[in-house]
């Protein structure tokens, strides 16, 4: 027999000693265990302790008691950076297999020591219940933002998220999953979306190794699917991150946000898929890493594909478990392939005054059409190193409200869409475009790409520009700072649309009593059509 097999089986006699509710030094009424193939998780009152598997899997070596007591510290470490109330700590089991005695030395076995959660709080079986609000969508992208912000980039000489590496990961999941499958229509299936990833590949190589240089392969969870994601409190928290393989989580910040994107897609939620997106997006300002995102909602579309195929394989899976196994992983493979080949750039401009709802238009807008937005209140503050809700206290036309930082900002807007325009996506431009040049520019570029090109335009009485400019200074929790003498200065200069512009403007009416001018407007007709979408 094994050292491996020796070890497992005495892990298991202490895994049923530890059943026993008077093993446990605080009240466990029933103990309750969840096995996986790497682990047994022993849920015991309010704690839950986890026990790694002494397995030599390639992937991961737990064989070793060193081995299984160093990746408890690690799991302890890197979960605690998202998640420190759920992770205690790590607590060494003494005594004997058949006697175990928890934190006690010398040490038999270690085990992480974890504070429970409901499992019905994780945010997949929340989002089957139709449980999951817009607010907590915007709330995980803000937790994955300042997360991500506060990492420290990769060392330059080490091989983590080189285009290599990330290569040769795209590929091991194909060489993986292809011997699982063996109908001809799967196999073509995978060669398809091997195709498509080889295809992004080469033209997403430079850009790789780009964003490396550029600090953003960072020690991330690794594993940002929603089931490794709870409520607690009502706030998103990660947990189950990726300890077993440094390769697996030292990967590139878009990677690990295309990861709960692609997941949102696959539960045909585009529109939660596209919000947390965009929040993510607007708070990191990582624009540039849209231009990577095809691949990685592909890749990690790819890795489900695979465990999927893995589960309908494995012995003693019931007929209907095997056939929801293999529909799951059909399914992953359809939208990676779909992902990486379905290019619709399209651009749209708002315009209007301050408080007209160009904001809350654009927020529908994006959701409804799976677009990426630009907002020009954030994106000029970020050009002079401002966070969205500070106060610039500049006057009317001056500071960052002069016609420098004006030009400016329109400048970066014109950047940011082009980019993200040639990535293949529907963009909205959310900013004011009162004067026809500089609507004029942005048509162009949506002609120069051969992009569908739509102005929309919304609208509002005075009364109610006047009541929303109101409240959304008294409340300072927005981005913009037009107050009601910034709305008198900008009604008497805009310029209105010309008629070669209302041919491509669609207009939206935005009231108290229309709930916010976005749903069931007319103007949405018009703007489907003039974007040639179907939705």
């Amino acid at each position: 027999m094994s050292n491996c097999q020796t070890d497992c089986t005495a892990q298991r006699k202490l895994v049923t000693a530890l059943l026993e509710s008077r093993r446990y030094p605080h009240t466990a009424r029933a103990v309750r265990l969840i096995e996986t193939h790497i682990s047994w998780v022993l849920l015991a009152g309010r704690y839950a302790y986890k026990i790694k598997k002494a397995l030599d899997l390639g992937f991961l070596n737990f064989t070793t008691l060193e081995a299984r007591r160093f990746y408890c510290a690690e799991e302890i470490r890197l979960n605690r950076r998202l998640a420190p109330k759920i992770y205690l700590g790590v607590i060494p089991i003494g005594g004997a297999a058949e006697a175990p005695e928890l934190g006690a030395q010398p040490a038999i076995e270690y085990a992480v020591r974890m504070r429970r959660f409901a499992s019905a709080k994780q945010m997949d079986r929340l989002l089957a219940r139709d449980r999951i609000l817009p607010r907590h969508l915007d709330s995980l992208a803000a937790t994955l933002a300042r997360f991500h912000g506060g990492l420290p980039a990769v060392e330059p000489n080490s091989a983590f998220g080189s285009a290599a590496a990330i290569h040769a990961a795209a590929l091991q999941n194909f060489e993986q999953l292809q011997p699982l499958l063996k109908g001809p229509a799967d196999q073509g299936a995978v060669a398809a979306l091997r195709h498509a990833t080889e295809v992004a590949y080469t033209a997403c190589e430079k850009r790789f190794e780009e964003r490396r240089a550029q600090g953003c392969i960072r020690e991330c969870h690794g594993d940002l699917h929603l089931g490794n994601i709870a409520l607690v409190g009502d706030e998103p928290i990660p947990f189950d991150g990726i300890e077993f393989n440094p390769a697996l989580r030292w990967i590139d910040v878009m990677d690990e946000a295309a990861f709960a994107v692609m997941d949102l897609l696959h539960r045909e939620r585009p529109e939660f898929a596209y919000r947390f997106l965009n929040a993510y997006l607007e708070a990191t300002g990582d624009y540039g890493g849209v231009s990577v995102l095809r691949f990685y909602v592909a890749y990690r579309a790819a890795v489900r594909a695979k465990v999927s195929a893995i589960r309908a394989s494995q012995p003693g899976m019931s007929k209907r478990g095997t056939a929801d196994a293999l529909a799951s992983c059909r399914s992953y493979l359809e939208l990676g392939e779909a992902y990486l080949t379905r290019h619709q750039p399209a651009l749209v401009i708002t315009h209007g005054l301050p408080g007209s709802g160009k904001t809350t238009f654009a927020q529908a807008a994006l959701e409804r059409l799976q677009a990426i937005r630009i907002r020009s209140d954030v994106e000029r503050k970020r050009l002079f190193g401002l966070a969205p809700s500070a106060d610039s206290r500049s006057s009317i036309g001056s500071g960052i409200y002069g016609a420098d930082a004006t030009r400016r900002t329109y400048a970066r807007l014109h950047e940011l869409a082009r980019e993200l325009l040639m990535a293949g996506f529907p963009v909205i431009v959310d900013a004011a475009f009162l004067k026809q040049e500089e609507r004029k520019q942005f048509r162009e570029l949506a002609h120069e790409l051969a992009a569908p090109f739509a102005i929309a335009s919304v609208q509002a009485s005075e009364a109610t520009l006047r009541a929303r400019i109101v409240q959304r200074r008294n409340q300072a929790n927005d981005a913009s700072e037009a107050g009601i003498a910034v709305l008198e200065t900008l009604q008497a200069a805009q310029e209105p649309l010309l008629p070669q512009e209302l041919a491509c403007a669609a207009e939206f009416v935005n009231e108290e009593e229309s709930n916010g001018g976005v749903a069931g407007a007319p103007g949405w007709g018009k703007l489907n059509r003039l974007l040639v979408y179907e939705g």
